[in-house]
């Protein structure tokens, strides 16, 4: 191109910038400062203002995408561990009525309370799932399945902690603010947290167990620890975003195992991309919302909601932070040629 006898060519934006890796950049410019960090900081940037900005009912839905984005994270994390779980609504389940139980019988406040719950249900659920670690597959998918099922049909025969009726008139959050708050921060420290592992050596050996896991083993790792310490791990958040739920409801019953909170979690990472943890909380973002708009549509709600999942997911197959992150950096701008 030329103008006015000058010639240009377009270049990249990013070209100059990255330096023989995706994580070691070579910054010149204040404009190429912002371009890397505009897609870092705009994200928390939007996760911190949302709360301030919404009104009425549109700040419950910013809550409970946080929570379906904790879920979707615990998935994503296990699958990058080497295994695929359907048990999220185990670990939302065994968290809720764990506050739920402390709650009623004991009133403690949201302070105690959920980080016991936490902790509490992730070493539960990771010691109940420790004995099938060894399946693989569709196998292990199966059993996490299944397990929630069994623990309603336990809730509901034995009548224990309120049966089908659940437990009603629990301890609320104090600080509606601070809940908010608090959900934002668990999102970001699942976030930033779980990239954080996966690229220290301790998620290189989660890694090999995917890809790989025979030839871990004869490298003299004890596979089955790790991935009992990965459910640990998954197992927290799950159980945090049940034990949060608990305290935003003052309820708890069966429901809290329901299926929904293993599906759409897995339907948020498939849209979103799964493998970057990232396109977990944009699934999120995008389908609990478009939820709860399409609920003026009454029962034709479920139908757009999958036609609109069904065709995002057969027009972009790589998830929408994929397609978003490949278009970002093929940005170009005109330079005059010399």
């Amino acid at each position: 191109m030329s103008e006015a006898g000058v010639k240009y060519r377009r270049e990249r934006l990013d070209r100059g910038i990255k330096a023989r890796s995706d994580t070691i950049y070579l910054v010149s410019s204040f404009k190429d400062m912002i371009y890397l960090l505009m897609p870092r900081v705009l994200p928390v940037a939007a996760m911190l203002i949302l709360p301030l900005v919404l009104s009425g009912y549109w700040k419950k839905v910013f809550v409970y995408t946080c929570i379906h984005a904790l879920l979707a994270l615990s998935w994503d994390f296990l699958a990058a561990c080497g295994m695929f779980s359907l048990g999220q609504a185990m670990f939302f389940g065994v968290g809720a009525f764990f506050a739920g139980a402390i709650s009623y019988y004991f009133q403690w406040p949201a302070l105690f309370a959920i980080p016991l719950a936490t902790l509490g249900g992730g070493a539960f659920c990771a010691a109940l799932l420790s004995s099938v670690v060894r399946l693989r597959g569709i196998y292990f998918a199966m059993i996490t399945l299944v397990v929630p099922m069994l623990f309603v049909r336990l809730i509901v025969a034995m009548d224990v902690l309120g049966g089908s009726h659940g437990l009603s008139s629990l301890v609320h959050f104090e600080n509606e603010w601070g809940a908010r708050y608090l959900a934002v921060a668990a999102v970001l420290l699942c976030l930033f947290g779980f990239r954080r592992i996966m690229n220290e050596d301790y998620g290189l050996v989660f890694s090999a167990i995917k890809d790989d896991d025979r030839v871990v083993m004869s490298g003299g790792i004890n596979i089955y620890w790790r991935k009992t310490q990965a459910l640990f791990i998954a197992a927290c958040f799950g159980c945090f975003a049940g034990a949060f739920m608990t305290y935003q409801y003052q309820f708890v019953g069966p429901s809290a195992f329901a299926l929904d909170y293993t599906i759409l979690p897995l339907a948020a990472t498939a849209l979103g991309g799964p493998g970057t943890f990232v396109g977990a909380v944009l699934g999120s973002a995008i389908l609990v919302p478009l939820s709860e708009a399409l609920r003026v549509l009454g029962g034709l709600r479920i139908t757009f909601y999958c036609v609109v999942l069904i065709v995002c997911i057969i027009m972009l197959p790589e998830g929408i932070f994929h397609y978003i992150s490949r278009k970002y950096q093929q940005f170009e701008r005109l330079v005059e040629m010399r």
